[in-house]
């Protein structure tokens, strides 16, 4: 079955009440976990860090902004608490070494690594030294570059999952990547999942379908809400959709039909399938032509119609009215 990762990211805007209301809201929805992401602004950034979409000018810097959107040790762990009491599992991303100490605290399943830190050997190597699995987002990495953070971790016997993920803000159909998901799932022989950025939902279901096992999409109460990743998110009942229709794709993708097998339609057979009757008022002793032909419901009143090629040539062995189903008894 699908792993379904709804992910919050910067959408509480730093405030931990509007955090805790989007598990509430989440949770309703059906998916498996809920991703924030742990910032702490003096170990992963600093003043000179340029802005990705200059939003709004309550922050000076990205520093700021990262700065307003970190929680302290005990809100994240009420974080991880209300997940769990929701029944869905506590994910965030980590962005720096002391992000990855203080998650460890908290107490996480598995991590999960932005395109960004593909590069980041450094961010790797402390995470990999949890020995926790690890859902990699190929996002702006390129395959060497992908391939490089792969060995690595497979070197340290680190579980992994990779994700195809284009970094744009929202993604555009042409950018979608759909054609790298099958390209993962035949180079690294490793669970591959999409991570969405389009904020439609059949971006998704249509990654689900070509083999994707965990999907990530970024949620937003609505889309009038602030934030930086707000256009590229999908609504709560646009989350919901998303999930029943993946979990309908997961029960049709592993329920094999054999379509040598027909005996369930025996009776609808005999209703939708067609006997031969012929069109018109014909003599005995009439040669049956092919415009003398018509097939009428149910099967089981006439020669098949599937086997009108045996019937033309023949003759009449009586005289028929127009549409009287013709039986075998009625030609040589």
């Amino acid at each position: 079955m699908s792993f379904i990762i709804a992910e919050i990211g910067q959408a509480h805007n730093g405030s931990i009440d509007i955090a805790h209301d989007y598990i509430d809201a989440l949770a309703k929805t059906g998916v498996d976990a809920i991703k924030f992401q742990t910032h702490i602004a003096n170990a992963e950034s600093s003043i000179y860090e340029p802005f990705r979409v200059k939003f709004s000018d309550q922050d000076a810097t990205r520093f700021d902004y990262w700065k307003r959107m970190e929680f302290k040790l005990s809100e994240w762990k009420g974080l991880k608490q209300h997940c769990d009491d929701a029944g869905l599992e506590f994910m965030s991303s980590p962005f720096s070494n002391a992000a990855v100490d203080l998650l460890e605290e908290v107490g996480v399943k598995r991590y999960k690594i932005g395109s960004g830190e593909v590069t980041n050997f450094l961010l790797l190597e402390r995470i990999s030294q949890t020995k926790k699995p690890v859902i990699l987002s190929s996002g702006m990495s390129s395959f060497n570059e992908l391939d490089a953070a792969v060995k690595f971790l497979k070197e340290k016997h680190i579980e992994i999952a990779v994700l195809q993920c284009t970094t744009a803000y929202p993604t555009k159909p042409q950018e979608y990547g759909l054609n790298v998901i099958t390209e993962l799932i035949s180079r690294y022989n490793i669970p591959i999942g999409f991570s969405d950025h389009s904020a439609k939902i059949e971006t998704c279901i249509a990654a689900k379908v070509l083999g994707a096992e965990i999907l990530e999409f970024h949620a937003v109460l609505n889309r009038q809400v602030f934030g930086p990743d707000t256009t590229s998110s999908l609504t709560i009942q646009e989350v919901e959709t998303l999930v029943k229709a993946v979990r309908n794709i997961d029960i049709a993708l592993q329920s094999s039909i054999n379509k040598n097998d027909t005996s369930k339609f025996s009776e609808l057979k005999l209703i939708f399938e067609k006997s031969l009757a012929v069109n018109k008022n014909l003599n005995k002793g009439h040669i049956i032509r092919f415009e003398d032909l018509e097939a009428k419901k149910p099967a089981n009143k006439g020669v098949k119609a599937s086997e009108f090629r045996s019937v033309i040539g023949t003759r009449l062995q009586r005289n028929m009215t127009q549409w009287e189903f013709l039986n075998n008894e009625d030609i040589a």
